[in-house]
């Protein structure tokens, strides 16, 4: 089936849930024209995309472009855009480097800096929840632990929305991410370096793995610059979206209040309702049927994570944000061989930062509308106007 509509139009980008409605419900799977790729959009089947990785490639690349044929802008990811088995021994070093025992001792820092950041926040009073909360307190937090030098680390958010941008089609969001880049390329360049990492930080054990020969120097460097370009942006936008809801929700903000161990429900529900990375692409390496519909070798899938997790055939009041929901099997992590490596980073951070904002914060509320951030690949808020009162 063929649907007349173009997820990467601005209009659609400000308030994108029409359209994935559009695609979710017209058909399993449906071809869009404006970009000549087929989407999918219902959770069962973005569900089974995901887990089938020997029929669904990543190697392909994950955004629009079919790096195969030297359209990406930077070497292919070691994670991202990799099958099985040249996938394997990364993905094996980082789920070492990630596990939980292994992450144990940045607990700590994390819920510190987390206070510190509430603790600011709340004596200005009226701010901006998507800088002053969501995105400081990961970009202080994850650039230490990756273990990254003091400078350049402002090159980090260009870089980010290069990347995310390059993913979608070649319009004025993806020319101004390479406009406003600078000098990012180079830095990143520069920061993957052995040599430009702490000692005692993710990066440094990503190296120790290629120094015991587990992978090589080449993809060790690779994988801190996975780090430093997927793991920000996605983290800030979930966090904004969380502190979204939560202002314009008195009674969730209460239950959240009467019991902060519920910062991971908070989180995990901002992730399905406002999906931060809400596309993901991925390439046919053969003929495959979904229901009626034939997608030939070589054509490429999009799957519209963003209608998936509101899906009613799998979520009840799929709009609504509720942090009693069970929100597991939710897409935004994704699932199978490439479900995200960094989401253990990811969780432990939302728990540091909404469970100190439930602890020190006695009421939040709305400043201001909150304003959209529009990207190719990316969902979430630019603003955030919060009024915080002090416990």
């Amino acid at each position: 089936m063929e649907l007349d509509v173009d997820p990467f139009a601005p209009d659609v980008l400000a308030d994108p849930v029409p359209t994935d409605t559009a695609i979710r419900e017209a058909a399993r799977v449906v071809w869009l024209p404006a970009h000549g790729v087929w989407a999918a959009g219902r959770h069962a089947d973005v569900a089974a995309v995901f887990r089938d990785w020997s029929t669904w490639s990543s190697a392909a690349g994950t955004g629009l472009a079919d790096i195969r044929r030297g359209e990406g802008w930077r070497p292919p990811s070691v994670l991202l855009d990799a099958d099985p088995p040249a996938h394997t021994a990364a993905r094996r070093v980082m789920n070492r480097v990630l596990a939980p025992r292994a992450l144990a001792e940045l607990a700590a820092r994390f819920a510190e800096v987390a206070a510190r950041v509430v603790d600011d926040a709340v004596a200005v009073g009226e701010v901006d929840a998507a800088v002053a909360l969501a995105e400081r307190f990961p970009m202080t937090v994850l650039p230490d632990a990756v273990g990254m030098a003091p400078e350049g680390r402002e090159h980090l958010l260009p870089y980010a929305a290069l990347n995310f941008e390059s993913m979608g089609p070649h319009n004025e969001l993806r020319a101004d991410a390479e406009r406003r880049a600078g000098g990012a390329r180079e830095y990143v360049t520069w920061q993957m370096r052995r040599d430009a990492l702490s000692d005692d930080g993710i990066g440094a054990a990503i190296y120790a793995h290629a120094a015991a020969g587990d992978i090589g120097a080449d993809d060790a460097a690779l994988l801190v610059r996975s780090f430093l370009s997927a793991g920000i942006d996605t983290t800030i936008l979930a966090l904004g979206s969380a502190v979204h809801e939560l202002a314009r929700r008195p009674g969730q903000w209460a239950v959240l209040r009467d019991d902060p161990d519920l910062a991971r429900a908070a989180f995990e529900e901002a992730l399905r309702l406002h999906t931060p990375s809400p596309v993901i692409g991925r390439t046919a390496t053969r003929e495959v049927a979904i229901g009626d519909t034939v997608v030939r070798a070589d054509e490429k899938l999009l799957m519209m994570l963003g209608a998936a997790n509101r899906d009613p055939r799998r979520w009840d009041a799929p709009d609504s944000y509720d942090l009693h929901r069970k929100a597991a099997g939710h897409t935004a992590f994704g699932a199978g061989v490439h479900n995200c490596v960094g989401q253990v980073i990811a969780r432990m951070e939302a728990e540091a930062l909404l469970g100190a904002l439930a602890r020190r914060v006695a009421r939040i509320e709305p400043a201001g509308p909150s304003r959209p951030r529009l990207s190719n690949w990316l969902r979430g808020f630019a603003s955030v106007p919060v009024r915080l009162t002090a416990a």
